[in-house]
């Protein structure tokens, strides 16, 4: 996994913990909902970050007898694990509190003090902010932000970025929900911008458990991969036809291939085998993620009979 990623995770748990505790005296001291749901939202980001990191550290075990393949696929676990208590700790007790103080709404005291809070917040979480928006847009290259977040295999990559774009947002509705309120004189607007706080953070916590449900399940490796594999197979001397191409990422840096082709009926054992040890060594000096390659050799027979592949 990439250093920049764990790096900028660092930061953000840093400035969380820091950011939450202040916010949760904030909350305490003038009783603002708004208030509250933001610091339970730094608490469960501070919270995000150790998950993350602990997953980086787990995916860094190598292969062993129960797990041939590494335990790269625990980062997608525990990244999975921080969707779900975005969602149920943040959103959820956000939208709790807001429904609460809806029915029941509560005069905030001392108000200066919630824009001190967010003032230091916005500060803090917006240095988080920048460092993880630098880290992704190096990490994205020319693609779109979403078409990154979709097409990305290192949750750690984009997990930050949403959380403390998430943050900013959420920091942006709680003061304006502040400012109505302290000026009309109307609680309402406490309560309703801890909704709209929730429901932020509910959007976010969905989009990442999508992407990271297709990793956790097994995605394929990009097709810029996929289609940069067939094109060495087939300028292969030797391979007539590339049949089948099945690609998994085991982990952000570890790409599983598995290849079914056709060789020249002219070739005999030692031949093939040669061909096969040259394809595995083109594939994995092209691409560095590819860490084990299965090659599949098809008679003609077989394709026009049973149409089962065997070594």
């Amino acid at each position: 996994m990439a250093t920049g990623s764990k790096k900028v995770i660092y930061v953000a748990l840093a400035g969380n913990l820091l950011i939450a505790l202040t916010k949760l005296f904030a909350a305490m001291y003038t009783g603002s909902s708004a208030m509250l749901s933001e610091a339970v939202h730094s608490l469960v980001d501070t919270g995000n970050g150790g998950f993350l990191l602990y997953g980086m550290r787990q995916a860094r075990r190598p292969p062993d007898k129960r797990f041939p393949f590494g335990h790269g696929k625990e980062i997608y676990f525990w990244s999975f694990i921080v969707a779900l208590l975005i969602f149920s700790l943040g959103a959820g007790i956000s939208i709790y509190e807001g429904v609460r103080h809806l029915r029941e709404p509560v005069r905030i005291e001392d108000p200066v003090v919630n824009y001190i809070v967010l003032g230091l917040s916005m500060l803090f979480e917006g240095s988080a902010w920048l460092v993880a928006l630098k880290e992704f847009r190096r990490q994205k290259g020319k693609q779109g932000y979403l078409e990154a977040v979709e097409a990305g295999k290192d949750p750690t990559a984009f997990a930050v970025l949403l959380e403390d774009s998430a943050a900013m947002l959420g920091l942006l509705f709680a003061l304006a929900g502040l400012t109505l309120s302290e000026v009309t004189g109307n609680m309402m607007y406490d309560g309703a911008a801890s909704i709209v706080i929730g429901v932020i953070l509910a959007s976010v916590a969905i989009l990442l458990a999508r992407e990271t449900k297709g990793l956790l399940i097994g995605e394929s490796a990009s097709p810029e991969v996929v289609d940069g594999v067939r094109a060495l197979m087939e300028e292969t001397p030797g391979v007539d036809r590339v049949n089948e191409i099945l690609t998994m990422h085991m982990g952000p840096d570890y790409i599983l291939v598995n290849v079914s082709l056709m060789l020249s009926p002219t070739l005999d054992r030692a031949q093939a085998h040669e061909i096969f040890d040259l394809i595995d060594a083109r594939i994995k000096s092209r691409y560095r993620r590819v860490k084990r390659v299965f090659i599949e050799s098809e008679t003609r027979l077989q394709r026009t009979g049973s149409d089962q592949p065997s070594n």
